[in-house]
């Protein structure tokens, strides 16, 4: 895998360095961008329908470079993308320094938290757009000065989500999370959406069970006969999962002991981007998306077209590939990305977080778009989602 994704990178290069300029032989700005990521391990899918996204994220960032070099042809701007794919052994920090020139500070990251520290400590001269970590601490108490997040936090994500409950009024719920880490920080959204909008918890429950031989010939009747027992639940509305490993979630749909919609994390979900997505134009970006990977685009792959596109309308407004020119610009009031979502999308100044709706869905249809109706803000109706300025642990964008 890692040798069949290092040829698609070359290839991305390579793609970015032969589009032409066609107004000048030597650009009046070049912006050079690099994506960083790391090697991962293919991952058995819980059903056989759900095929794993080859080259996810950096898809979506090659999109918006040719995006942005069709503007970049008229005005002289060429737009050259290099990509850095570290493997699990090796230091994310000196693998990346080892890319950055006086020209390359521009970085969209796809890494999860810790190595988005790492990397961002360690250039603190770059500018760093993550498309991928979603913890809530990466836009409080762990936040960086030089790194702007596209991809949407937790709290954003749930938020969304539990606005579509409330506007049904279904307004008892029970939380099932799941066994790992990243299931507990989800959970922990959720119950901080719950009180901020007035809903009630009223069981909470922890799955346990590791997950077994699934394609067996028993392994159907064993479900059927497991999951009704454990969501003997108290009377509720809907039952929320936070299952981000993707090992029980969707086995609880249909067999539960009480008929109730399942949400969170399968089921009803909130989501940056979904292949469902037609509204405001976006069956044109679908399109070119998977003209481009012969696949579905998914939440990783907009966020990085959505992170080359906005180094590219600040390149195009500015004139300038400067780091400080660049985060100076998306963090202003003239900075807004056409995002294909019914609204401009623009950049938080107290924590750098794009602020996007979020995008209720079900596995086939397109069901809501949060906010929604009522739900008010003094500013931006988009600040309803995730943490609000006052609300805010992070202290170095005040500066």
């Amino acid at each position: 895998m890692f040798s069949a994704m290092s040829r698609m990178f070359a290839l991305c290069v390579l793609m970015a360095f032969v589009n032409p300029v066609l107004s000048a032989d030597d650009p009046a700005v070049q912006a050079n961008v690099i994506y960083v990521g790391r090697d991962e391990e293919p991952r058995i899918p819980l059903s056989l329908l759900d095929i794993q996204a080859e080259d996810e994220g950096v898809l979506g960032v090659q999109l918006g470079l040719n995006d942005n070099q069709t503007t970049g042809d008229f005005l002289g701007h060429k737009y050259n993308l290099q990509a850095v794919l570290v493997a699990q052994s090796e230091d994310i920090a000196v693998q990346v320094s080892a890319a950055l020139t006086d020209t390359a500070g521009l970085i969209i990251a796809d890494l999860e938290a810790e190595d988005l520290l790492t990397l961002a400590d360690a250039v603190p001269d770059a500018l760093l757009i993550n498309i991928r970590a979603r913890d809530d601490r990466l836009r409080n108490a762990d936040c960086r000065s030089n790194v702007l997040h596209v991809a949407p936090s937790r709290s954003m994500l749930a938020d969304g989500l539990l606005q579509y409950l409330v506007w049904k009024r279904w307004d008892e719920l029970v939380l099932v999370t799941g066994r790992h880490d990243v299931d507990a920080l989800f959970a922990s959204a959720l119950k901080r959406a719950a009180d901020r909008f007035g809903v009630e918890i009223v069981e909470e429950k922890d799955w346990t069970s590791v997950p077994g031989a699934r394609r067996t010939d028993s392994g159907h009747h064993t479900l059927q006969q497991e999951v009704p027992v454990f969501s003997r639940f108290k009377e509720h509305d809907v039952v929320l999962v936070a299952d981000e490993m993707d090992e029980f979630g969707e086995y609880l749909p249909y067999r539960t002991s009480e008929p109730r919609v399942i949400a969170g994390t399968q089921g009803l979900i909130g989501s940056a981007w979904h292949r469902t997505q037609e509204q405001w134009g976006a069956t044109q970006i679908q399109r070119r998306f998977i003209k481009l990977a012969d696949r579905i685009m998914t939440p990783r792959d907009y966020a990085g077209w959505a992170a080359m596109r906005s180094i590219g309308e600040a390149v195009t407004q500015t004139s300038s590939a400067e780091v400080t020119e660049i985060r100076q610009f998306l963090l202003s009031d003239k900075f807004n990305l056409a995002g294909f979502k019914g609204v401009p999308l623009s950049y938080r100044t107290w924590n750098g977080q794009l602020r996007q709706p979020v995008l209720v869905v079900g596995a086939r249809m397109l069901v809501s778009v949060s906010p929604q109706d009522g739900f008010l803000h003094p500013t931006s109706v988009l600040d309803t989602l995730g943490y609000d300025e006052p609300e805010t642990g992070c202290q170095v964008f005040k500066s």
